[in-house]
């Protein structure tokens, strides 16, 4: 298998992302198989999880099957500077509407 799981979460990863030049795989060996660590840009990770988690779910599923067809476990983690925690509120940049609501129309909904 040498490292085509490697190259292969790297291809998909950098086809997702807008930063493909922060992408990075590093690859290890143990008992339990081989883990795939995704290092990539903070910006991207809402692309490369997705919602509820179904791209990352989508991505683990083809290494598995990269691993399979070379005898191996192909594990997958992606690995987040913010140790998953949410940026707070006040650290958020603000964001600003950019559509205006004319009051005197929604007065007119009778609502």
């Amino acid at each position: 298998m040498e490292l085509h799981d490697k190259e292969f979460l790297e291809y998909v990863v950098k086809a997702i992302v807008s930063n493909p030049e922060d992408v990075s795989v590093d690859r290890s060996v143990d008992e339990m198989g081989v883990l795939l660590t995704l290092k990539i840009n903070p910006a991207d990770m809402g692309y490369v999880i997705g919602r509820r988690g179904q791209t990352a779910q989508a991505i683990r599923t083809l290494l598995k099957i990269v691993g399979a067809k070379n005898s191996a476990r192909v594990n997958l983690k992606i690995y987040d500077p913010n140790g998953g925690q949410r940026p707070h509120r006040e650290d958020r940049p603000e964001q600003v509407a950019t559509d205006s609501v004319d009051l005197s129309s929604v007065e007119d909904l009778s609502i």
